[in-house]
C-alpha cells in the first residue's frame, strides 16, 4: 500500500494508504521523495481557496522513476532518474499552450486527479503517481528537499523573464516571503541592483545575504525618496510586488522609472472590492510609457531552466526548507507552514 496525505474538509488532513499504482502506455510511474506546502495549498487548508474534498493537494513535489510504461523512450528515461513534477494542469492543445505558454492554458485546471489517486488533486502529497514525460525534470547533485523548490522557482524564472530584466539594471522587489527571496537570487544573477522592501528585518537580512544591494522598511523609511536615492533620480526598471497586499501597489508604482515595469506576482487577498481595479493615473501611465505586467504559474521552458538553477547552485534553496514532515504527521506539518516564521514545510515520504 501507498501513503497519501488527504484534506478532509477547512482545517482537516490526516494520512490515507491507496493501492499502489501501476504504469502502461507512454506514462512514468514515479515514487515522490517529498513535497512541499505551498501557500496555494495553504489556503485551500483554511477555506481561502475552494476545493472539492476529499482532496490530494501538493504540487511543489520530486521524487524517484519507479517504472515506466512500455512506450517510453528509454534513450530519454530510466528507472532510478530523480526528477521535478511539473503541474499536469495545462491542456496541451489549445493556442496558447501550443503558441509556448502553457501557463496561460484557456483550459487550465487547478485541482487535476492523478489518474494513480482515488481523490482529485495535484497529488504531490501521495507517495505515488502517474505522469506523462513532458512534465518530468531531471535534477542532480541536491537533495530532495532542496529540488522541491523547483516548481516555485520555475515561476519565478517566468517572472523575471517576463520582466526582461537587463545587466545594470535596478530592480524592487517587495516582499521577502520565499517567493521574494527567489525573485532576489534570479534577478541578481541577471545582473541587476536589487532593492529589496519589506518590515521583517529577519528576512532582509538574508535577501541581503542572496544578493540583494540595499532594504528598505517601509514602516520606517520613506520609500519613494529612498527609491531616487539608491537609484541617482532614474527609479526602478521592474518592481515585483510579491505580496497579495492591495495597499502595497502604491508603493509599487511610485518606485517604477518611465518606461518602466510592475510586475504583478502574487494574486491579491482579500480582493479589492466588487470591481477589482486601483487608483492608478491612466494619462501618468500613459505619458511615462508604464507596464504593467501579470505573471502565474510557468511553461516547460522555465521548468527546465529552474532545474538546471537548482542543479548547479545558481539558486541557493537552503535557507527556504524551513522543516519536514513524514505523512503521518501531516496535520503537524499544515500548522507549521502556515506560521508567519516559515518558509516551506515538506511532507517527506522518505522519513
Amino acid at each position: 500500500m501507498a501513503k497519501m496525505v488527504v484534506m478532509h474538509k477547512v482545517h482537516e488532513v490526516s494520512m490515507e494508504t491507496y493501492e499502489r499504482p501501476t504504469v502502461s502506455g507512454d506514462k512514468l510511474l514515479v515514487r515522490v521523495s517529498c513535497c512541499a506546502i505551498c501557500t496555494w495549498d495553504q489556503r485551500a487548508y483554511v477555506g481561502e481557496n475552494k476545493v472539492e474534498f476529499p482532496f490530494v493537494g501538493g504540487h511543489e513535489n520530486v521524487g524517484v522513476i519507479e517504472a515506466i510504461g512500455p512506450d517510453v523512450d528509454t534513450r530519454m528515461w530510466s528507472v532510478g532518474d530523480r526528477v521535478a513534477i511539473g503541474v499536469t494542469a495545462s491542456c496541451e492543445d489549445c493556442y496558447f499552450c501550443r503558441t509556448g505558454h502553457e501557463e496561460c492554458c484557456e483550459h487550465f485546471v487547478h485541482t487535476p486527479k492523478n489518474e494513480a489517486l482515488p481523490y482529485i488533486g495535484n497529488g504531490g502529497f501521495a507517495e505515488y503517481v502517474i505522469i506523462p514525460t513532458r512534465c518530468a525534470f531531471k535534477y542532480y547533485n541536491v537533495s530532495p528537499h532542496e529540488a522541491a523548490l523547483i516548481e516555485p522557482i520555475s515561476c519565478v524564472t517566468h517572472s523575471v523573464t517576463s520582466a526582461e530584466v537587463h545587466l545594470g539594471d535596478y530592480v524592487l522587489v517587495i516582499g521577502c516571503g520565499i517567493m521574494g527571496q527567489l525573485h532576489v537570487q534570479i534577478a541578481h544573477a541577471r545582473g541587476a541592483c536589487v532593492i529589496v522592501s519589506d518590515t521583517n528585518h529577519a528576512r532582509t537580512d538574508i535577501a541581503l545575504q542572496h544578493g540583494a544591494s540595499y532594504a528598505i522598511d517601509p514602516s520606517q523609511d520613506d520609500l519613494p525618496a529612498r527609491i531616487l536615492e539608491i537609484t541617482h533620480g532614474r527609479k526602478c526598471q521592474e518592481v515585483f510586488d510579491t505580496t497579495p497586499f492591495p495597499s502595497v501597489l502604491d508603493d509599487a508604482y511610485s518606485a517604477v522609472s518611465n518606461a518602466g515595469k510592475v510586475i504583478l506576482y502574487s494574486s491579491i487577498h482579500p480582493r479589492p472590492g466588487e470591481s477589482g481595479k486601483y487608483g492608478i493615473d491612466p494619462n501618468w501611465m500613459h505619458h511615462e510609457s508604464i507596464h504593467t505586467v501579470g505573471t502565474a504559474n510557468s511553461n516547460t521552458e522555465d521548468f527546465e531552466r529552474a532545474a538546471a538553477m537548482v542543479s548547479e547552485g545558481i539558486v541557493d534553496v537552503k535557507p527556504f526548507v524551513s522543516a519536514a514532515y513524514p505523512p503521518e504527521e501531516c496535520a503537524e506539518a499544515f500548522e507549521e507552514a502556515l506560521k508567519p516564521t516559515t518558509f516551506r514545510v515538506l511532507i517527506d515520504f522518505d522519513m
